[in-house]
């Protein structure tokens, strides 16, 4: 996750000059090589050395796709092409776990490897010439923090990724010590999440076409907010799968309508604000997982009611903090 956050942050700025298609083949075949020496790998320091090499070259993908999305969407389009952009995400996503459960580990990398190399293939013979310009390769990251309503965007962006991974790091953790759950529950109540997930990308994309992004995005809060309420108690299994499904249909609404936010930011600023979404998402998440093991050492009910004080003064403080469609004029 480290070196994806960091990496990210180069792709968006470098599409300003070169070519989509010069960026994306060399890093899904630099990402093929990546898995393929993590499948193969004699010992674990080889294994790691892989990863970091797969974190630097998959963070291409996410910030060059918004940037397509926006350049070649109109408004009323970009929301569901970023929600069927990222639940096709969760949909593989909810392959591998399913694969890893099943297949041989050095497989896990393997099979990713044979399909970016025949992705790499597929870029190379048929992607179209898209995004090179006389531009310059300009970092201009100054000038987006300098952008209040962007940084006030971005500071959202930090607190809701925070929030939703300091308690996603820790659920399997609760359900074992709560309620005694064995790995095959857990793996199944924390698959609901993505199954969700896909519905509430996809969806969530449409509604915020429809309905506007931060009408969404705070729809999304407040189910992930009531989903830590409903968690206080005790519950049935019934009540966790329900609220499963629900913790992960907010998640994925707010995703949706933020991401389809970012999309519509001017020119000047689309190509940064791409890149830093995923290096912000990536790297709060991080340290949301850390704090949130420390408020649940104290308890988990601590933890559930901390955290949804926080959602609950994030819903508040929207309006302040998400760009309007219109903010820009």
């Amino acid at each position: 996750m480290l070196p994806y956050g960091l990496a990210a942050l180069l792709y968006g700025p470098l599409s300003r000059k070169v070519d989509f298609k010069k960026i994306l083949f060399p890093c899904v075949a630099f990402f093929s090589l990546a898995n393929l020496i993590a499948g193969i790998a004699p010992h674990i320091y080889v294994l790691f050395t892989a990863r970091v090499l797969a974190g630097i070259s998959g963070a291409a993908i996410t910030p060059l796709s918004l940037i397509l999305i926006a350049k070649t969407s109109s408004p009323g389009q970009r929301g569901r092409r970023v929600g069927v952009f990222f639940g096709l995400t969760f949909i593989s996503s909810l392959v591998g776990l399913f694969l890893s459960g099943v297949i041989f580990w050095r497989w896990i990398f393997l099979s990713p490897a044979i399909a970016a190399l025949l992705l790499s293939l597929v870029v190379y013979l048929y992607f179209p010439k898209v995004g090179s310009s006389e531009e310059k390769a300009k970092f201009n990251y100054l000038q987006v923090i300098s952008d209040k309503r962007v940084s006030r965007l971005f500071v959202y962006i930090f607190f809701i990724s925070f929030l939703y991974n300091g308690i996603g790091q820790w659920l399997g953790v609760y359900f074992s010590r709560t309620y005694g759950c064995e790995q095959f529950l857990i793996s199944m109540l924390l698959t609901t999440i993505s199954l969700s997930g896909i519905l509430g990308e996809s969806l969530g994309g449409v509604l915020a076409d429809r309905l506007g992004r931060l009408t969404v995005a705070n729809a999304g809060v407040a189910l992930m907010f009531a989903s830590l309420i409903v968690l206080l108690f005790k519950n049935s299994l019934f009540f966790l799968f329900a609220i499963m499904f629900f913790w992960g249909l907010g998640w994925t609404f707010n995703h949706a309508g933020i991401s389809a936010n970012i999309c519509d930011l001017p020119h000047k600023l689309l190509h940064e604000s791409a890149s830093l979404n995923s290096a912000v998402r990536f790297l709060s998440g991080g340290l949301g997982a850390v704090f949130g093991g420390m408020a649940a050492h104290w308890s988990f009910t601590f933890e559930f009611a901390l955290f949804a004080l926080c959602l609950f003064l994030l819903f508040i403080f929207s309006r302040n903090l998400i760009l309007t469609e219109a903010a820009y004029g």
